[in-house]
């Protein structure tokens, strides 16, 4: 009697067997997911958080259109928003061996009032290079991230790599 007649006939079928097949399945799906991860983080370049994914653009483009080339591919010009994210950032900056990127951060609506380009201001954090933001002739309105991790108020229409971040979709 085939198997198929024995399932449908209620009797006892070799559920052993199926088990080891799903075991297996289970093994190679985990095993793509980890390949998945390295090949996002090495070849593409990514860096994650649970929330996050960060990707740098490596085409010169000045802030505001960084700002377009994220929002257009569904992302948003990177935000550090804590310790943590620019640590992340930074340590992403300067292993792809770049000195600086423009990061989601200006004053262009009021002077010396800078905001994340959610529009949220700066209270919790920011990391500031020594004497920054220092804007001598009024000029400096965008935001860039130095490799250390430091941020430098700088002129909008220079033109320099970028990063993107992509918030997750929740499972």
């Amino acid at each position: 009697m085939n198997s198929q007649l024995c399932h449908l006939k209620g009797t006892v079928c070799d559920c052993g067997r199926y088990r080891k097949v799903v075991g297996q399945l289970d093994i190679s799906v985990a095993r793509l997911k980890t390949s998945m991860k390295f090949v996002k983080n090495v070849i593409a370049g990514i860096r994650e958080t649970e929330e996050k994914f960060y990707y740098i653009v490596q085409e010169e483009k000045n802030y505001r259109e960084s700002l377009t080339h994220c929002r257009i591919r569904g992302g948003m010009l990177a935000m550090p928003k804590d310790e943590a994210a620019n640590t992340l950032l930074a340590d992403y900056v300067s292993k792809s061996g770049f000195f600086r990127v423009f990061i989601g951060v200006n004053d262009l609506e009021r002077e010396g009032q800078y905001v994340f380009t959610d529009n949220t201001p700066l209270q919790n954090y920011s990391n500031w290079k020594e004497g920054e933001p220092s804007d001598p002739y009024g000029h400096e309105d965008c935001v860039e991230m130095l490799s250390s991790g430091r941020w430098n108020d700088t002129e909008c229409h220079l033109t320099m790599y970028f990063v993107c971040e992509f918030v997750k979709k929740k499972k």
